[in-house]
């Protein structure tokens, strides 16, 4: 009896589980487990192996190797018997560089656009370093002191010292980064009011909040500056008008906010009931509720589709150029123009240089997200 009972033991037990095979380590590992992990993944990679071999040695000659470097005005990027077939033309580039950069603002002045930047960078670095000491001051910095700063030193205060600059004058990357920088820094925080406001109980809060939304999502951001360009000026005294570029960045600061607030709404939709109740049932008021419960949760779950409305504003700044405002990409326009620099390649290097600098700077924010998303989900598994 008992040698049957154990051999009907041995029938119902079940079957040990072999281990799995160990991961291949290095790069080795990482091109079995990423490229060629399934007959699909080996053809997709296939393809584009085939496909860089055919269009990488092609571009590599024309914007490196028959590249043209230096010279003072189009005859160094023309074709001529000893180089038939030109490539980019970076003389162009570094000749007008200056002008991409600054636009008409005077040169002895243009020391304190670089202060700007280098005061932006600075900030930037505190708040995306997240060992740095004290990021509340980073952050009072940023959204209250460099604003201040950069106003001062670009507009100039001749109270002490800094000639004054108008904005007419101001162009080139200098104009494509305040615009997209004011748009940012006003578009989120905005764009929570207004998605608070759409879901408030209060129906006159509500209803601005969504004619507001509605309004400015269903029209281009072409119209909003011209309507900001045109309209706003007649509804106010002429003493008041505000400037062409004050007028654009109300536009795009609108504009954005607008998105923006749908962007959070999706997050507050996700946050489940049950953490209001929570919050409430500890006494906590409302707006305790949002900052500290609910808010940082509806931001964290939709912080893929924030960064993708910041990049997407960075993009459309070059729209500015459209209601008369230099931005890089019209200072581009205007400088290829130049006949001095007249050559069949002239307008794809400015091009390229002008793809280079927004492909860099999007990248960039795209890359900080995503190494932010994952130190959020190691964090859960912990």
């Amino acid at each position: 009896m008992a040698a049957l009972s154990d051999s009907a033991d041995l029938r119902t037990a079940p079957a040990a589980v072999e281990p799995p095979p160990p991961a291949r380590a290095g790069l080795r590992g990482w091109l079995f487990a990423n490229l060629l992990s399934s007959p699909g993944n080996v053809a997709l990679t296939l393809i584009c192996l085939a496909f860089f071999a055919w269009a990488a040695p092609p571009l590599l000659r024309f914007f490196v190797i028959d590249a043209v470097w230096s010279g003072p005005d189009r005859q160094a990027c023309l074709a001529a018997p000893a180089n038939p077939m030109p490539g980019a033309c970076w003389a162009f580039v570094r000749v007008w560089l200056n002008y991409f950069v600054y636009g008409f603002y005077p040169a002895g002045e243009r020391w304190r656009v670089d202060v700007f930047f280098a005061g932006l960078a600075f900030g930037i670095a505190w708040l995306a370093w997240l060992n740095a000491p004290r990021r509340d001051l980073g952050a009072l910095y940023v959204f209250v002191a460099l604003p201040i700063l950069s106003y001062v030193l670009l507009s100039g205060a001749p109270i002490i010292g800094l000639a004054a600059v108008p904005t007419s004058l101001w162009g080139g990357i200098l104009v494509t980064i305040v615009v997209a920088s004011v748009g940012i820094v006003v578009s989120l925080p905005l764009g929570v009011v207004l998605a608070l406001g759409r879901r408030s109980d209060l129906p006159a809060v509500k209803f601005l909040a969504v004619t507001f939304i509605e309004i400015v999502r269903g029209v281009p951001l072409i119209t909003v500056l011209f309507m900001a360009s045109v309209m706003l000026p007649l509804f106010v005294p002429e003493r008041l008008e505000p400037d062409k570029l004050v007028r654009a960045l109300i536009g795009v600061a609108l504009f954005a906010s607008a998105y923006m607030a749908e962007v959070v709404r999706g997050g507050l939709n996700a946050v489940p009931r049950g953490q209001y109740e929570a919050a409430q049932a500890l006494g906590l008021t409302y707006w305790r509720i949002m900052a500290l419960v609910i808010l940082p949760q509806a931001l964290r779950a939709t912080l893929p589709n924030i960064v993708n409305t910041f990049i997407g504003l960075f993009k459309d700044t070059t729209l500015v150029f459209i209601v008369g405002i230099f931005d890089f990409l019209r200072t581009i326009e205007a400088a290829r123009a130049d006949p001095h620099w007249a050559t069949p390649v002239t307008s794809v290097t400015g091009y390229a240089f002008a793809a280079l600098f927004y492909f860099f700077c999007c990248y960039g924010m795209s890359r900080y997200a995503s190494n932010v998303e994952a130190r959020l989900h190691r964090a859960d598994r912990r």
